[in-house]
């Protein structure tokens, strides 16, 4: 058998979501230009080519070509030192959001428990090692608005240390876990952060048991909040329902005695419409 035909026979494996693709089927440019992309984020703003290289794995070279193209194609500007994101990325963001029927049918009713609780609501998946917020609630009245996480649409957080996020982790195999350990170590964010694989897997398991979850400053001080999951109609776990407030301003109590049942009735009504 040719080198070419054992090729064409090499099936490759995404290590995050385990999708499936033939070898001829890949297409190496697209994923090294996404992955210049991916480099930027709330903690890196901008890029230059060394950056990117390092990054990427890319040779300077390569990861000129690619940093040159985005630009060309506008989905990157340069300031004559560094690359930074053109506003043409929300084009992606702009229509999942419209596309997505989750984020439509959630959107109302986060809506009413803000009304019913002067409380901030997210519905959150999980990417990788973050939670993404892809729904929340609009606060007309909020005098607080405090910008820690959950707060706004596509904020991505370190599922580790939050309630969404934990609790998305813990509706995942325990195989899946300790592979997703492996994969994004903890990290300590608070001195509240837990930093113990077994540990964090039992706490994982106690969630998973108790079906929501409360975290305190682990991400942030001063921030708590509390999750739900929501409930596809085959059983499986779609999303995670959270609210997020300033700890001076709600007590745990409250938030479990008050507003989890709002939450966990919430989350069924999703599970009836999605």
């Amino acid at each position: 058998m040719t080198v070419e035909n054992e090729l064409e026979k090499k099936i490759l494996e995404n290590s995050e979501n385990k999708k499936l693709i033939r070898h001829e089927d890949f297409v190496a440019g697209i994923s090294k230009g996404m992955a210049i992309l991916e480099c930027f984020g709330s903690e890196r703003h901008r890029l230059n080519i060394s950056i990117a290289a390092e990054k990427t794995g890319l040779t300077r070279a390569a990861a000129r070509r690619h940093l040159l193209t985005l630009e060309y194609l506008g989905y990157l500007e340069f300031d004559g030192h560094y690359y930074y994101l053109a506003p043409k990325v929300l084009k992606f963001s702009g229509a999942y959001l419209s596309g997505s029927q989750l984020p439509k049918i959630c959107q109302p009713l986060l809506n009413l428990l803000t009304t019913q609780t002067s409380l901030i609501f997210s519905v959150m998946v999980l990417d990788g090692f973050e939670a993404i917020t892809i729904a929340r609630s609009a606060a007309h009245q909020q005098t607080d608005r405090v910008n820690p996480y959950g707060l706004h649409l596509g904020n991505r957080l370190p599922a580790h240390a939050t309630s969404a996020g934990k609790i998305l982790l813990a509706h995942l195999s325990l195989e899946q876990q300790q592979e997703w350990l492996e994969k994004y170590p903890l990290k300590r964010l608070t001195k509240y952060s837990c930093m113990d694989n077994q540990q964090f897997l039992h706490i994982l398991d106690e969630i998973k048991e108790q079906d929501w979850c409360y975290s305190s400053e682990e991400h942030e001080l001063g921030v708590h909040a509390l999750a739900v999951p929501i409930y596809g109609p085959k059983g499986n776990v779609v999303a995670a329902l959270n609210i997020v407030s300033p700890t001076m301003r709600t007590t745990k109590e409250y938030l479990i005695q008050q507003i989890l049942p709002l939450l966990q009735e919430t989350a069924r009504d999703l599970r009836n419409v999605i």
